[in-house]
Formats: structure tokens, sequence, C-alpha cells
């Protein structure tokens, strides 16, 4: 799918209702609410209860049939008849409204619709929400949106809502590479999420969706085009503002899909978006004490820190802001730690600390410290080949400081790693 020429469309306003959030008990407790948020207003026709004033010209034939309602109904189920028939339902956001659901489990509203796409044409690829009985209730359902100019398609958006795995391992790779990078930013006010131009996810309250021993968080994701495309920031914030109202319209459709109460409200603001700046060797990623050896400070010349004050930060490092080469990311939410619980325990050379355990591969290693906020991963990974003799030998050089360094910032500390057992 070729990257669309982006056209500016602003978020649409939420609902008044408080969203839901996990308390320590696992209940669901009503957030505050923002201050002065964007209550959109419901159309309404108001009536003239007064004397009718002078008669205008009587509206054409065509105008008088299409203020009925009966006639509106009947056209509508027509089309929407034909379109499911060819195996997709169109959505514009220049025409009468279809009767029926909206698209994506009757989550996103017009003003969604019109912030991702525009006033085009969309066809919608709708999967019903319930779990696969091949796949052991990791996956929920996903629905695909595709706009059109023409015959041209110009956009599409992937919803998925999913639960998490973290007893196989199966997400502990491809999902964090797309959903936890450097350039996304935590979504704020209570709401546990992150969010970039072109991602986004937000996890679904435990007391709603529950949560068994070993695995992440139920979450709704969204994704447009393709991970960290990087644009101007003007269209970096009209990107993330329009996922940011979608995704939140589809978790709140999920949460009533499931028959719970409660919604999520969109974040007063953002934080600015990630930019890339010139790597400090004696704090690096921003971490105080964590000093990059000196065979990659050559290479290692960019740095960009994200995720900051949310469930992850993640820092990536690289040559320049086109190729990150390495990776160091801090869960600090318990759930979403769990998705890295198989490589924390299978997956390299075994490690101890004065404080928790890990295991040290060749491209990634992963530490599970024990907080007083919960279970913590701290997780170092090579990209790409990176100092002298292009090794991979990045995760074990800087592991044991990147433990240190990093459990003290966050009020972890002391951990310092023991010798490696074979």
């Amino acid at each position: 799918m070729n990257e669309e020429t982006h056209e500016g469309q602003g978020p649409e306003g939420k609902s008044e209702d408080k969203p839901v959030t996990d308390a320590q008990d696992g209940s669901v407790a009503p957030a505050a609410a923002p201050e002065d948020p964007a209550a959109p207003q419901s159309p309404a026709v108001a009536e003239d209860a007064g004397t009718p004033g002078p008669e205008g010209p009587r509206p054409s034939f065509v105008r008088r049939l299409l203020r009925s309602r009966t006639v509106r109904a009947v056209t509508a189920a027509a089309v929407a008849g034909a379109l499911v028939g060819a195996g997709a339902v169109a959505w514009r956001t220049d025409t009468l409204p279809l009767l029926g659901p909206a698209p994506c489990w009757d989550s996103l509203g017009d003003g969604s619709m019109k912030s991702l796409f525009g006033d085009r044409r969309t066809e919608v690829d709708e999967q019903a929400l319930q779990t696969d009985p091949m796949g052991e209730g990791g996956t929920y359902g996903q629905c695909r949106i595709t706009s059109y100019e023409g015959d041209r398609a110009r956009r599409q958006v992937t919803l998925n809502v999913r639960r998490l795995d973290g007893l196989r391992g199966t997400d502990s790779q491809s999902w964090p590479g797309e959903f936890l990078s450097a350039g996304m930013v935590r979504l704020g006010d209570g709401l546990p999420g992150m969010v970039s131009a072109s991602r986004a996810w937000i996890a679904l309250p435990q007391a709603c969706t529950g949560r068994e021993e070993f695995t992440g968080p139920t979450v709704v994701d969204i994704g447009m085009g393709r991970a960290d495309f990087e644009v101007s920031s003007e269209y970096t914030l009209k990107d993330r503002n329009a996922l940011t109202g979608a995704l939140l319209d589809a978790a709140n459709g999920v949460i009533k899909s499931f028959g719970c109460t409660g919604t999520y409200q969109e974040p007063r603001t953002l934080p600015a978006p990630v930019k890339w700046d010139a790597t400090k060797a004696s704090a690096f990623c921003g971490i105080k004490g964590l000093t990059l050896p000196q065979a990659y400070r050559e290479e290692l010349r960019q740095v960009r820190v994200g995720g900051e004050g949310g469930p992850a930060r993640v820092c990536e490092a690289g040559t320049s802001s086109r190729e990150s080469s390495v990776r160091l990311t801090t869960v600090v939410d318990p759930a979403l730690s769990e998705i890295f619980g198989w490589d924390s325990l299978r997956s390299g050379t075994a490690v101890r600390g004065t404080g928790g355990y890990g295991k040290v591969g060749a491209n990634r290693a992963v530490y599970r410290a024990v907080c007083q906020t919960g279970p913590v991963m701290l997780i170092v990974e090579q990209l790409r080949p990176a100092g002298k003799g292009s090794r991979f030998t990045f995760t074990s050089d800087l592991l044991a400081d990147y433990v240190a360094a990093e459990s003290e910032r966050i009020g972890c500390g002391p951990q310092k790693l023991r010798d490696a057992e074979s």
C-alpha cells in the first residue's frame, strides 16, 4: 500500500462518560474526567411552535422524496444489501448516513471516519468479535477499512482486538516491534496505551476482560501504513490525533460488545512528537550512570526516547534517524511485562541479579526485575550489526550496566547482575 497524501482532518470530540481504569484490586474504577471535555453536540431538528412564516418555493419532487423517512430507509437498506452481497460495507461521510451499525463493531463514528479518511468512499472488512477456536483465545477479531479515490486505494487502517501471549512468547517479537517503538508517546490521562503517527494501542480493563497467569493484557491496536513512517510534524500531529480518536472509539465499542460498562475518554493533550537527538555517551538514552561503550560510539550517533511516563519507555539508537541499530525497552506495566516472560526464562544464557533474573541471547537480553510496583522487564536488543567487526555483542556488553542504571532511575534499585551461569 502506498503512503497517501495527507489531508488535515481534526479529531472528533468524545462523550462525557468517564473512562474506566483498573484499580489496585482489579475492579473497574472511574477515572477523573478531563477538564472542559469536548463533548459533541447531537444534531436535532427543532420544530417551531410559532406562527409559520410566508411559504417559500415548493421543493422539487426529488427533495420531497428524500425527506420521506420510509424512502430513505428503503434506499439505504437497498444500498447496504447490495454492498453486503459484494462482501463489503461502504461508508461515506459526505452522504446520508447508512442505517445500521457503524464500522468496526458499531464503534467508529462519523468524526473518527472523517478524521481518518476525509470524504473518500470507504469499504469495511470486519470480523465478528469472538475467540479463535484454533488459537486458544488469543484473537478476538479484526476490522480493516480501505478508502478510495475513484478506483485507487489511498489509505488502509487495520484494527485488531487480541489478548497478548506471555506463556509461549508468541507476542514478544513482532507486536513490540510495531507497537512499542521509540516513536510512540503515552496516551496520558491515565489511559493504558501509546500512540504514534502510524500505530496506537490501548489495554482494555482487566475487570472486563479478565487475565490469566502468564498472559498479557487484552488490547485494541490500530495501524496505518508502514510502522514508524515519519513525515512532517504537522502531519504527525494530525495522524496521531486521528488514530487516538479512532482507537478510543473502537475500545469503547469493544467494551460495550463484551457486556461491560464504562468508557475511555480522549486525552486532553498528547506529548510532543519524539525527535532524534545526538547521543550523549555519558548518559546513554538519557539514563544517568549508563555509559555507552567506546566501541559503539561511532555508529550509535543518533538517539530518540519515547513513551516517557507510560506503560513502556523505549530508546532507539543508530547511525542516523533512518536506521535504528539498538533498542532499550523498560516495561513498567505489570500486565504488559508478561509478554516477555518466556524470553526471560528460555532464551539464551541465564543471568541472575540481586533482585531478579533473565537471559542473554545473541541479539536480545531480557531481565525481569522484582520491584515494589510488580515485575518490570528490561530488554536490550541489537537490531543490526554494530561495533568493531560488526558483531552482535551489544546485548552482553550493555545489559549489566543498563539493569543497574535503569533500575536506579525508576526506583527499583539496587539491581546488580552476578556472573552468567552456563
